[in-house]
């Protein structure tokens, strides 16, 4: 029983990290949805000066800056890069796994409209009445 309770302990420390990393959900001070549908989802990222926040992921995004900033983004391994943005600036972010902070001495804010890839429905098998003559 005692072994059970170890596994179980063991799998949850494993699992919640890899489960809670949606930007949203583990740092809701900073990420808030203003639209979502099927196909996107549009956060408002708003940081205050020297702000950081927690390791999350994102998928493929587009991201326009609503402000002039430094940021510093770490990545999983300690690599890390920092990126001057200007107001207006709109890039490409491909998915992603990253610990952002606000490298400025004023608020930073990003409009990141984050891509849904869309589930295919299962192939389905020809209708053999049509196809047998």
């Amino acid at each position: 029983m005692r072994r059970l309770l170890l596994l179980a302990l063991f799998a949850l420390t494993v699992a919640v990290p890899v489960l809670a990393q949606d930007a949203v959900k583990v740092d809701p001070k900073h990420y808030k949805v203003e639209f979502e549908n099927r196909t996107v989802r549009v956060l408002r990222v708003k940081y205050g000066p020297h702000e950081k926040s927690v390791m999350h992921r994102h998928p493929n995004a587009v991201a326009i800056f609503q402000s002039d900033g430094r940021v510093k983004f770490t990545y999983p391994g300690g690599k890390s890069e920092e990126r001057d943005m200007k107001a207006g600036q709109a890039i490409w972010t491909p998915a992603t796994r990253h610990l952002p902070e606000n490298l400025s001495d004023t608020d930073m804010e990003v409009i990141l409209i984050e891509m849904k890839t869309r589930k295919r429905p299962a192939a389905r098998k020809p209708d053999t009445a049509l196809t047998k003559r």
